[in-house]
């Protein structure tokens, strides 16, 4: 199958297989980029506030910064004829405001989400820690009672990343465009 050129944003919480997934996702494209969200975190030196559950209105507002980026920096790849991948953790209220942010069609929502318990699994795996300051548990309800039910949903629990990749390719058209 042939993906149309677009922009694809993979959400999911810790250790759902974002990083995973985007990349292969992005090498399908002649001409495919992956933006990892999460960078524009890391560039911070000092000062980053991290979301926590008791998080701070400076904490929403670097995020908001982050997310802000992603969209310009999709944007400017997209307008230069790439596809593009974002990939981060888009959670809760802000979700909505994110999307609409962005100006260019055709816009995918795909939201991997494993069960709790796969998580964990997969967390335990992992050469990086991605639960300090979160649980597992309370994350993953962040995401099933506050992100809009919008795009493509995938429970990749008991899938490798090669049929999760080719569940959202088949989906992709019907139930990942949001733009």
């Amino acid at each position: 199958m042939t993906l149309e050129k677009g922009i694809y944003i993979i959400t999911g919480i810790m250790a759902s297989g974002k990083s995973t997934i985007a990349q292969m996702l992005a090498e399908q494209f002649e001409k495919g980029v992956h933006v990892r969200g999460d960078i524009f975190r890391k560039m911070i030196v000092k000062g980053n506030i991290d979301m926590t559950p008791s998080y701070s209105q400076s904490a929403v507002e670097q995020l908001i910064l982050r997310y802000k980026m992603a969209v310009k920096v999709a944007e400017m790849y997209y307008n230069a004829g790439f596809s593009v991948v974002i990939q981060d953790t888009y959670l809760g209220k802000e979700v909505t405001s994110f999307l609409n942010e962005f100006e260019s069609k055709p816009v995918y929502f795909i939201t991997l989400n494993p069960n709790v318990d796969t998580i964990v699994e997969r967390e335990k795996k992992r050469k990086k820690s991605g639960y300090t300051t979160w649980q597992v548990e309370p994350l993953n309800n962040v995401l099933i009672n506050e992100n809009p039910k919008t795009g493509l949903w995938i429970d990749s629990s008991y899938l490798t990343p090669e049929e999760t990749l080719s569940e959202i390719t088949k989906r992709l058209k019907t139930e990942a465009r949001i733009k």
